[in-house]
C-alpha cells in the first residue's frame, strides 16, 4: 500500500469514535435499569430519579446527571471524567475508585457517598453538602476544588476554584 493511503486510513480510523454511547443501554438505565459496565458515554440522566442502581464499572464519561436523584446508586470504578452533576442529589452513593476528574458536582448533595480511591482532579465541589462523606482523604481534595459554601468533614479542606 502507497505512504499515502495508509496516512488517509490511519487518519480515518484516529477520527472515528472508538467507544460511542450506545443508545440501547442509555434508554434501559434511564428507564430504571441497572448498567454495571455499559457505555453511556454522553448520556442524559438531567432529572433522572434512579435509586439503588448499579452503574459501576459503567462509562459516563461526559454525561448529564443534573439534578437527578440517584441515591444509594453504585458508581464504584465508573469513568466519570467530565460529568456535569450540578444540583444533583447522591445520597449514600458509591464513587469508590471512580475517576471524577474534570468532574462538575458544584451545589451536589452528596451525604453518605463514598469516595475511596475515587480521583478527583480537576473536580469542581463548589456548594457541595459533603459534610458526611465517607473515604475522603485530603491528597483526594488537594487535586480537585470548591468555595467557601462546600461542606467537608471536620479536619479536611478543598482549594478555591
Amino acid at each position: 500500500m502507497r505512504p499515502i493511503a495508509l496516512l488517509a486510513v490511519a487518519l480515518t480510523l484516529a477520527a472515528t469514535p472508538a467507544l460511542a454511547q450506545n443508545v440501547t443501554q442509555i434508554s434501559q438505565a434511564r428507564n430504571g435499569a441497572s448498567c454495571a459496565g455499559c457505555n453511556l458515554f454522553q448520556a442524559d440522566f438531567s432529572r433522572a430519579e434512579l435509586h439503588g442502581k448499579s452503574f459501576a464499572g459503567a462509562r459516563l464519561r461526559q454525561a448529564d446527571l443534573s439534578a437527578s436523584v440517584m441515591n444509594r446508586t453504585s458508581f464504584a470504578r465508573a469513568d466519570l471524567r467530565d460529568v456535569e452533576a450540578y444540583g444533583g442529589v447522591f445520597t449514600g452513593s458509591g464513587f469508590a475508585g471512580a475517576n471524577l476528574s474534570g468532574a462538575s458536582f458544584v451545589g451536589t448533595y452528596l451525604q453518605g457517598a463514598n469516595f475511596r480511591g475515587a480521583v478527583l482532579d480537576g473536580a469542581n465541589f463548589s456548594g457541595a453538602e459533603m459534610d458526611r462523606a465517607l473515604g475522603l482523604t485530603q491528597a483526594q481534595l488537594n487535586r480537585a476544588c470548591g468555595d467557601g459554601a462546600t461542606q467537608l468533614p471536620p479536619g479536611l479542606t478543598i482549594p478555591p476554584c
